[in-house]
């Protein structure tokens, strides 16, 4: 009988492979379960997947002019989407040709490129090949390090990149190839803070992005790697051979024919900026920026408002070449010994402080039913200088202030036809010297009428109308119309030796303009969100501050300055206005010669025009607001009224020179108003026993105008004119 020999129980050295091997499988269990575990746990500070669902880049804001061009983008990144359908096919395979050309076979991330980029990183093997590390990344993954900067970073670690792949997979998954593209399209890096293919496109090449040529398409898609380094602004040659680099690679995976890649490798690098990023009026730009700012914050620059403002862009490029003559003219004139502009023009970087060294200016162009400012030039070279003169400086107004007194004295019941003696005036000062003005003519003319004083703008008439109505009243007058600087009480101020800001003197004048409504200046018309609702829409700011009776009259003192006065050779002969255009205004000069002006409008349009030395000083020794002034409001008003055949030429769009306005009708008398004939020597009414040749037709308040005749034939004997029936 067979027998079976006694099983032995393992022994130790039996036992340990086993162990081995249930301690390694639960090693790599746990292994893999805590990788799991880190990898699902990685982006927990990721955006989710609902998130990227529904992520819409950051938008600038854009101003709007008017009528709705565009006139600049308001950002912390400029960026404008545009649909990749709306694009030439060529503009997105030369991205893909560059960067990706495995990207619509591809789920987010590339073997290939990961193994490439490790493997130019080993030491020596980058140099040996003559190749550059890369990041090895996909246009999902770079799309992903750009949109989610501030969640993953650009640091250079393994977590950093595990992050980055992450995101990329969820984007795969959440959108297709074709999305991808364009939000990588519209969101990478061209340099110089422009953000998106559009606003690359405008800045490069002036044109946009749907207007993109193969060349051009492909020197864009060359940029993103590196920037500051392939911009061919920054680096010409180097652009060029990376432009070229990206058409041989759309030839080689068959995007363009080799004769195609050939003729687009002739296409010419832009070599300046094609737009400039201050916009055609950086001034007014500035000023709606400070308003919106105030208004509504951190949504201004990455919300995507659409505002639209009062900006008319043909009126400011008629303000422009207008100013630009008149900067010209004055700095032409003998005897001109200021510095000059043209000495400093090519410097980029501002002054050290708002002061600069050149001659300034300022311009300011409203509707003066509305008070939307339709062209705002606030210096001559933003570059230099932000300091917005047109709505911040404070500088003497000179004789430009006079309307204000005479409108206080008709007020009070003084006629035009009143009677001052233009002869010389010594009065008192504080300090206990004495005052002695004098005419800028140093010329007097004895008894005239004070119409004949403001169409003359001479300083005696006005200091004594100014003290017969009493300053306080000039000052409230001049509150009331729009001036909010402090106005000293003092004879001086008839003849304006008080600080005023331009864009106030607009508005006061503005109120002659409306018959007696002074409206305040206004940027914006209307605010709208990215999806187009209704945020903001100021409605203008109208009060009734003048008498239409008064305002009235004065338009007829302002009217005569213009035909017959200190402003007719600069507006009517300079200026070129043809006299069917109705106008009136006043020039302004200080008796330092530091501050000219000319305050102008018309029944539908008023201009400021200012001239100045930052830091004051005389501009030339004959300088008045007359010469240099009043010109240039005359060719902007010719140019708004007749058009410019010297701006079509220079057109890139080869647009008509047509008037920007029609020729307004004259303002209307008011029934109300009492016409005389009078006699200017005396003020009282025309008769024949005065000369006929000093008489002229006179306008009145009712109740102010004369009853009496004038009698120079002997003895004063004045007869009463018979009452009416």
């Amino acid at each position: 009988m067979a027998t079976t020999s006694p099983q032995m129980p393992p022994g130790p050295t039996e036992k340990l492979p086993r162990l081995l091997l249930l301690a390694t499988a639960f090693f790599l269990f746990g292994a893999v379960g805590a990788g799991w575990g880190a990898w699902k746990n990685l982006c927990v500070d990721c955006p989710s997947i609902a998130q990227i669902s529904t992520w819409q880049p950051e938008q600038t804001s854009k101003l709007l002019s008017h009528d709705g061009r565009l006139v600049v983008e308001i950002g912390l990144e400029r960026r404008t989407p545009v649909p990749l359908d709306a694009l030439p096919e060529y503009v997105s395979r030369a991205f893909i040709a560059v960067e990706d050309k495995r990207f619509y076979e591809h789920r987010g991330y590339s073997i290939r490129g990961i193994v490439r980029a490790a493997v130019v990183r080993l030491p020596g093997v980058g140099s040996l090949l003559n190749r550059r590390a890369g990041g090895g990344s996909t246009i999902t993954q770079q799309l992903a390090r750009n949109m989610f900067v501030q969640t993953i970073g650009f640091e250079q670690r393994i977590t950093r990149k595990l992050k980055e792949l992450q995101v990329a997979l969820a984007l795969e998954q959440t959108y297709t190839k074709d999305q991808i593209l364009e939000a990588y399209i519209n969101q990478v890096n061209y340099d110089r803070g422009w953000y998106g293919i559009q606003t690359a496109a405008r800045n490069y090449f002036g044109k946009n992005a749907t207007e993109l040529n193969p060349a051009e398409a492909a020197m864009l898609a060359a940029i993103p790697n590196r920037p500051a380094y392939y911009n061919p602004l920054r680096n010409p040659e180097i652009g060029l051979r990376r432009r070229n680099l990206v058409l041989n690679l759309m030839v080689r995976q068959g995007f363009l024919s080799p004769e195609e890649g050939e003729q687009w490798k002739a296409w010419p690098l832009p070599d300046s900026e094609a737009e400039s990023r201050e916009g055609p009026a950086p001034y007014f730009q500035e000023l709606v920026r400070r308003i919106l700012d105030d208004r509504f914050g951190e949504l201004l620059y990455r919300g995507g408002l659409i505002v639209y403002t009062t900006l008319d862009l043909d009126m400011q490029e008629a303000a422009q070449l207008s100013m630009d003559e008149g900067w010209a003219a004055i700095e032409a004139r003998p005897g001109y010994r200021n510095p000059r502009y043209e000495d400093y023009k090519e410097l980029t970087d501002p002054f050290e402080t708002a002061e600069t060294p050149y001659l300034q200016g300022a311009f300011i162009a409203l509707d003066p039913q509305t008070g939307a400012v339709r062209a705002l030039i606030g210096g001559r070279d933003f570059r230099h200088s932000k300091f917005n003169r047109a709505v911040q400086a404070h500088r003497q107004a000179g004789s430009a202030f006079k309307p204000f007194v005479y409108t206080a004295a008709l007020n009070s019941g003084i006629p035009a036809s009143h009677i001052l003696v233009d002869a010389p005036v010594v009065l008192p000062q504080v300090s206990g010297e004495e005052w002695k003005p004098q005419n800028f003519t140093q010329e007097f003319l004895g008894p005239i009428t004070i119409r004949e004083g403001l169409r003359r703008s001479i300083n005696m008439i006005a200091i004594k109308l100014g003290m017969e109505v009493g300053l306080e009243t000039v000052a409230q007058t001049a509150r009331r119309l729009g001036i909010r600087t402090e106005i000293q009480r003092f004879p001086s101020t008839s003849i304006g030796a008080s600080d005023v800001i331009p864009i106030q003197m607009a508005e006061a004048y503005g109120t002659y303009a409306t018959l007696g409504t002074r409206v305040r200046p206004q940027p914006i018309l209307r605010v709208l969100s990215a999806e187009g609702e209704v945020l903001w829409e100021p409605q203008p700011d109208r009060s009734r501050v003048l008498d239409s009776l008064t305002a009235r009259v004065m338009v007829t003192l302002l009217e005569d300055v213009v035909a017959l006065g200190t402003a007719h050779t600069g507006v009517r002969v300079t200026g070129g206005l043809p006299s069917e255009v109705p106008a009136a205004g006043k020039t302004g000069t200080t008796n330092d010669g530091t501050d000219v002006w000319f305050l102008g409008f018309t029944p539908d349009l008023m201009a400021a025009v200012w001239f100045g030395m930052d830091r004051p000083a005389n501009i030339w020794p004959q300088t008045t607001g007359g010469g240099d002034a009043s010109p240039v409001w005359g060719r902007f008003m010719r140019r708004v009224y007749y058009g410019d055949p010297a701006q079509a030429e220079e057109d890139p769009l080869g647009r008509e020179p047509g008037p920007l306005l029609p020729i307004p009708e004259p303002w209307p008398m008011p029934p109300d108003i009492v016409t005389r004939r009078v006699d200017s020597k005396t003020g009282l009414l025309g008769s024949r026993w005065c000369p006929e040749d000093q008489a002229y037709t006179e306008y009145f308040l009712p109740g102010t105008e004369p009853t009496e005749f004038c009698d120079m034939s002997g003895p004063r004997i004045f007869r009463r004119l018979p009452e009416l029936p």
